[in-house]
Parts: structure tokens; sequence; C-alpha cells
């Protein structure tokens, strides 16, 4: 199709295409002529300006691509003159009539325009049952990464099959540490039987019962954290046993140089918890003083020895903890 050229000093430039009519997908070539001086260096700045990775210019809103691997070729005109053809593969993806821009040329100092074409788009009108025939194959994705092998649905949604896969670990994990110790969460441990007493010994004393008249509620707590104490310290059960009964487990035990201590604590709370006798203040103190004794003289003491070695030349240090001696008051 012949087209009226753009008009400059010294430079012109025509423009024309193959076919007017092409099918959406399909190629065809769009021919820049150029007429310039011999010598002078110049170009399209669309086609300078061009990503070289991307490999093509959009126009007319993207829907038409030209190729950046154009050829051409110069003919001598004589005169100084030399007129350079460009055949720029041009592909459309959507149907429809498209008026293609002036393509401007740049020489140095001067500058032209060439005339606008209008391009036709034909739909493709397929089926499903239709072969596939005369298409080129389908190009690979500009900036390619591992990503284009994931479905979309993968990439849109990463962020939910990290939770998900963040939950099922968790709940695996859960389920083992539950069948290896019987809870999820860390068990916190249990307070050994003299920090239990001390801990009851000291709030018992902060409620200042017997001070205020209450010495029966008084001593019925001391001897129940006595009796506890023994229970959990010594196996012995205490809580439903009499006051005879456990002086007599006292006996066989471990710890009957103790007994004293025990004996003055259970006597007094007989007497005041049946006879209904009200002890004087020093009798509470003194209650109190000998629960605190018989707990802190029968705690678990940890020794830690070491037997030296005869011929090694070495005195290991052995380490002893002695047993804690006085009560509280």
């Amino acid at each position: 199709m012949a087209c009226v050229s753009g008009v400059s000093a010294k430079v012109s430039v025509s423009a024309r295409l193959d076919s007017v009519s092409v099918l959406m997908g399909k190629l065809t070539t769009l021919n820049l002529e150029v007429v310039q001086d011999k010598g002078k260096p110049g170009g399209f700045p669309l086609f300078r300006n061009a990503d070289i990775n991307k490999g093509y210019v959009g126009i007319c809103g993207d829907s038409i691509e030209l190729r950046t691997s154009y050829k051409a070729d110069t003919i001598d005109l004589g005169s100084n003159r030399i007129q350079i053809n460009y055949k720029v593969p041009l592909q459309a993806f959507d149907s429809g009539s498209y008026r293609l821009p002036e393509f401007v040329y740049v020489s140095e100092s001067d500058s032209a325009r060439s005339n606008a074409l209008t391009l036709n788009v034909v739909p493709v009108n397929v089926t499903a049952d239709d072969p596939i025939a005369g298409f080129a194959q389908v190009a690979e994705p500009e900036g390619k990464s591992v990503l284009d092998a994931l479905p979309d649905w993968m990439v849109d949604y990463w962020w939910i099959i990290i939770a998900i896969l963040l939950a099922i670990v968790a709940f695996l994990w859960g389920m083992r540490r539950y069948k290896k110790e019987g809870t999820v969460l860390k068990k916190k441990p249990e307070p050994t039987p003299y920090e239990t007493a001390i801990k009851d010994l000291r709030e018992l004393k902060a409620k200042n019962l017997w001070e205020q008249g209450m010495e029966k509620e008084y001593f019925t707590r001391l001897t129940d954290i006595l009796r506890i104490y023994l229970a959990r310290r010594f196996g012995i059960n205490a809580m439903e046993m009499t006051s005879r009964e456990i002086m007599d487990h006292l006996y066989s035990s471990d710890v009957k140089d103790k007994r004293d201590y025990v004996r003055q604590i259970l006597s007094v709370a007989d007497f005041v918890k049946f006879a209904k006798v009200r002890p004087l203040p020093a009798d509470n103190i003194a209650a109190y003083d000998n629960v605190v004794r018989f707990v802190e003289e029968t705690k678990p003491v940890p020794v830690v020895a070491a037997d030296a070695e005869e011929g090694d030349g070495q005195n290991p240090e052995i380490k002893k903890t002695e047993t804690k001696k006085g009560g509280e008051s």
C-alpha cells in the first residue's frame, strides 16, 4: 500500500504494511522507508528506547507488538543520498481496527514523521473440534522463574498453604508430645513436700488465727500441714491416723529422734480440739516452731561425694550439703 511520506528538510519517512488485514495472532511486516543524507546517523526513538530483554515494543495500548529483531537494508540513491528500508515484524493479539501512530525518525538535528496506517485484525473463529494448525508455538514467559511451574492458585494463596502446613506440623508435634508425656504443654514442676509445707506454714502465720482467739482453727490447720507433710515425705497415711498411730509409725522410722517435735504438737492440738482447752500464747508459738523444725530437719538433703582414687595424684573436692538446723519463729 503506497503511503504519503512525512516531510522535513532533508529526511523523509514513509510507512506501509504488507497486509492491511491480518488474522489475530498472525505475523505481518511493517515497512518503513527512510531517505536521508549519507553518513548521518539516525534511528527511530521508539526502537532505541525499547527493552531489549522483552524483544518487542507495544503500541495501540499494547494490543499490537512490533518486534525489535527487525532488518534494515541500505540502498545508495546517489547525490549523497541513501534509502534505509526497515522490515519490522508486527503481530496483533486483539481483534479490531487499529490506527497505527506516526513513526518518528531522528537524524542528528533533523527529524521526520511517517504517515499513519490502519490495521484490521480479524478474530479467529474456531470450535473445540477444530484442529490447530499454522500457529506459532506458545512462547516462554518473560523473566521466567521457578514459580512459573507452579499452579496459579498455589502462587496466589501461598501464605494460606504455609499456614496450613505449619498448623499440621504443630498438630503432629502436639500429638507426639501428648502420647509421650500425657500433655501438650510443658508440665509445671510439682512443689516438693518441703516447699508445700513451708508455704502453708507462712500463710498460716500471716492469718494470725490464735491472736484472734481462733485457737481451734489454728491447731486444726497446723496439724493438717504436718499430717500432709508426713504423708508426702514419708508415705505415712497420717490424715487417717490418730495421734498415737502417728507416733508409733515415727518410732519405727528413720526420724524417730524427731518424735518429740511431733508429740508436743499433737498433744496440744488434741487438748485444744477435743478438751476445748485454751492454750497459752507460748504453747501456740512452740507448736508452730516445732512444726517448722521438724520440716526443716527432715527435708531431703542432697549429698554429692566422690572418693579419691589411689595413685591419681588428685584430691577431688567433696561437697556436702549440711542439714539446716533451727526453726522459724
